[in-house]
Formats: C-alpha cells, structure tokens, sequence
C-alpha cells in the first residue's frame, strides 16, 4: 500500500495539515463538492416526485426504500468486486454514472417524457453507484494519507459533509423555488462532475492490486468473519446499527412531533434541522484535539457517556424555551454522532489489513444501514400506537443505551485504540 509523501516543511504541515498535501486537497474539494450537491438533491428528489408526478405516500415511501435497498442488495459483494479493482477509478466511474443518472431527470422533464418509473431507476442505480463508491472510498483514504494522518483526514472530509449539508438544504430552496424541483438536480449532477475531476487530477500512482480468489461467497464470509470475530469490530458495528435505528426511528417523525407534539410553527421546523446539522461540524473539528489530548479510545468513551444522553433533551420540546432544549439535545447528539464515526473510521481503516478492507468496510456499511428502515417503520408505528412524544422518548433512550455498547468492548480500559489485530487474527 502506498502514501503520498508528507509536506517536509515541519512550520507549513503544523499550520495547514493535510491541507498542504496537494491529492488530499483534490479528494477534500471533490467530496465537498459532492456532498453539496447530495444534500440538494435530498430535498429535491422526493419534491420532484410530488410536485411534478403528483405522487401520493405509497410513492414517496417507494422512492425512499429505492435508495435504501442497493445497500441491501450490493452491500456485502461490492466489498469483493471493490477490492478487485483500482479504488480511485471504481470512484470515478461511479460519480459519473451518478452524474448521468441526475441530470436525466430534468432533461426528461423537460421533454415532458418523466414518469414516476424513471425516477424510482434514478434512485435505485445512484443508490447502487452509492455503495460500491462507499466501498471503495473507505478504502481509498488510508492508500492517500499516512496511518497517524487518518483522524485528521476524516474530521476534514466529515466537517466538510456536515457543513454542505447545513448548506445545501438552503442552496435547494432557493434553486427549486427559482429552477423548479427537477432542474434542482442538474445541482447535484455538476457536483458529480467536480468530484471526478478532481479525482482525475490526483497524481498518485495506481494501488497495487491485491491477489484474491474468485469465490465470491467465501471472500464475503472471510469478510465478515474477520468483522464479527473482532471484539472492537464487533462492538463498533453494534454501535452503529442500534445508533442509527434509534437515529432514524425519531427522525422519522420529527416533523410532525415538532409540529404537531410541541408546538413548533413549521416554518422553524428546516431552520432547526439546519442549526442542528452545524453539530456535526463542531463534531468534526473536535476529533483531532480530543484524541490527542485524551487519546482516541479514552475520547470515544468519554464522548459516549456525556454527550450522547444530551438525546434526551430532546423529548422536551416546546414552545419557547423548550425549542431551545430539542436544539440543544439535537447539535449535541449530532456532533457526537460525527465525532464517533470520525473516530472509529480512521480506526476502521488503520486497524483492518488492507486485502480485507473493502470487504469489512462493506460489510460495515451493510449492517449499519440495515437497521434504517427497520428504524423509519419503527417510529411510525410507534408514533401511530403510544403517540409522538412517547415515540421520542423510546428512541432517544435506546440511543443512548446504544452508546454504552462499545463499553461492553475492551475500549472500556485502553486509552488508545489498537493499530492493528493480533498476528493470524486477519486469517
């Protein structure tokens, strides 16, 4: 596995950090660019569905599992087929793959040829162009930047993502409501393009590729294995899967709770959601000084025990002050979230040996966004049975039990997480 080099000069690297490494700027500008765009395309999408198609909720629901259901498909063989090939060209391929998907949206909008059929194959292929992009990117980071810069690269590419997201849900109002909701998109096909470009121009040479057998079964199996076996893994991964049920299982309805639970007038609701999106920045920005003053495990635990229960503030909600109280649970449990997944993904990347790191990154990937949907139904059905408030209180108490979960690892006594698995542990 090769590196770029690191900046010699000791004054520019302590100043500027991974910025001074001309590739990761080039990665860092075109995952910016993409994220932008994607957070667009979030609120554009399913606009484009009811404002142009006039599609009712079977519709809608059908359009949000068809991004979700590639994940489930493609999750754990992309982690195979990935590793088979260069990562930086399986990325490109796969931004403009994304690129022609989005922007044959607003092209057949305009020909008056969109159906609602195009729409649900737009979301499903950019779904699977999603995963195995995914699959490929988490390991094509480590081959960028060197073991002890992984942190820092992750808490940059993340900062970055969460502050497009606080961006780009206001760059889509004001695109649909001057281009309409299908040329909205064309926003998030340039944004592919960008991020091609700029992985064209990375100068590194190609990774060399790893010799693997052509049993596609038994590589996944030798995946997850190594995955489930490991107590850190194994501990993280259930993190992530009860994290994002409980995460999704309150999303779901916190529109309508703010609304219709707490009083909230709904012209707040998105400024909210924004304010709240800027705690994954400050979660970002915080995962470099905090494992280097407290080490990466001891800051993990740390982050786990005080911030993630802030959740429960956010049951409270109210007019007034109690609007205030939801902000408050919601930043702090966002940058917590983005802290950890910071964290543990460098973790992931430096600790996995790397002929099994698409496989394991994938199988990751799958087990984590399994539980989305189950959580998206969860919270309805909850909603519809104890009430809104109710609801909100059940997932924000199984997110923070879901936090105690890496404790049950021996995360609980280190005060940095391990740089690799035992000898013969990767066999």
């Amino acid at each position: 596995m090769t590196a770029v080099p690191v900046a010699r000069d000791p004054e520019v690297r302590s100043r500027w950090g991974l910025f001074a490494q001309r590739d990761f700027r080039l990665l860092w500008a075109g995952e910016a660019a993409s994220k932008l765009g994607s957070s667009v395309t979030s609120v554009a999408l399913p606009l484009v569905a009811v404002l142009v198609l006039d599609a009712g909720p079977l519709a809608s629901g059908l359009l949000t599992g068809a991004v979700w259901l590639p994940s489930l498909v493609f999750g754990l063989p992309a982690g195979v087929w990935v590793g088979r090939l260069p990562r930086r060209a399986v990325m490109i391929v796969c931004n403009l793959v994304s690129a022609a998907l989005f922007a044959s949206v607003p092209v057949a909008g305009w020909f008056g040829a969109l159906t609602l059929a195009q729409l649900l194959a737009v979301a499903f292929l950019s779904g699977v162009a999603s995963v195995f992009f995914g699959a490929a990117y988490q390991a094509y980071l480590p081959e960028l930047v060197a073991p002890e810069d992984l942190v820092e690269g992750n808490a940059k590419l993340q900062g970055s993502g969460s502050a497009a997201e606080v961006l780009g849900r206001g760059l889509a109002g004001l695109t649909i409501q001057l281009l309409g909701a299908a040329a909205g998109l064309l926003v998030d096909a340039v944004s592919f393009l960008v991020a091609a470009g700029t992985l064209l121009r990375i100068r590194s040479g190609p990774e060399p590729a790893v010799p693997q057998r052509a049993d596609l079964l038994g590589q996944v199996r030798e995946g997850l294995s190594f995955l489930l076996r490991d107590p850190y893994l194994r501990a993280f991964l259930c993190f992530g899967a009860a994290a994002n049920f409980a995460l999704i299982g309150y999303q779901s309805i916190l529109a309508l709770f703010l609304v219709r639970e707490a009083g909230i007038a709904p012209g707040w609701v998105g400024g909210l959601a924004s304010a709240a999106a800027v705690g994954g920045v400050l979660g970002a920005l915080a995962a470099r000084p905090l494992c280097h003053r407290l080490g990466t495990a001891r800051a993990v635990r740390i982050v786990l025990l005080t911030a993630v229960p802030f959740g429960l503030l956010m049951p409270l909600a109210g007019p007034g002050p109690g609007t205030a109280l939801h902000l408050l649970g919601s930043l702090t449990v966002i940058a917590a979230v983005v802290f950890v997944n910071v964290v543990l993904g460098s973790f992931r990347q430096s600790y996995t040996p790397p002929e099994l790191l698409t496989r394991v990154a994938a199988g990751s990937m799958f087990a984590v966004q399994a539980t989305i949907p189950l959580g998206a139904l969860a919270g309805g059905m909850l909603g519809e049975t104890i009430g809104l408030r109710a609801t909100m209180w059940v997932m924000s108490g199984l997110l923070v039990l879901a936090g105690a979960l890496p404790l049950l690892s021996p995360l609980r006594t280190l005060r940095e997480l391990p740089t690799g698995p035992p000898v013969g542990s990767s066999s």
